[in-house]
């Protein structure tokens, strides 16, 4: 179940309609619509925080492993590691698309490539970060 459904069957839940909810979060309708056709997401886990606590659910609930991967990027590396991120979850499941492989194998693809996502940022930091801004650090 993707954010989106998630996000719309807590709200059908509890009985809000998007305008209620936009209110109650803080956002206009508009979002909450883009929200529910997984066309938008939070950017932070303070946002998906607060939604949690407004539906009565714990916040891993509304995130799958693809959202936290996207989001810890971002927080980590910004807009562009968020779009990194993003390209790089979208990718992988067009390949899935209509395979052979298992969930559990589906998974473990996508948690490898994750691994590399997160070493290859780390070398990259490593390998060009100027000496002086080194030596600050």
């Amino acid at each position: 179940m993707t954010f989106g459904e998630k996000f719309r069957a807590e709200r059908d839940r509890l009985g809000l309609t998007q305008q209620e909810l936009a209110d109650q979060l803080g956002l206009n309708r508009r979002m909450i619509t883009r929200y529910e056709n997984g066309l938008s997401f939070p950017r932070t886990r303070e946002a998906y925080k607060r939604i949690a606590e407004l539906f009565g659910v714990d916040v891993n609930y509304l995130l799958t492993e693809d959202e936290a991967f996207v989001l810890d990027a971002s927080r980590e590396y910004g807009a562009r590691g968020m779009k990194q991120a993003q390209q790089l979850i979208d990718g992988m499941s067009g390949l899935f698309a209509g395979g052979t492989l298992s969930e559990q194998d589906k998974d473990a693809v996508m948690k490898a490539l994750q691994d590399i996502y997160w070493e290859s940022k780390a070398r990259n930091a490593e390998k060009y970060t100027p000496k002086k801004r080194k030596e600050k650090e």
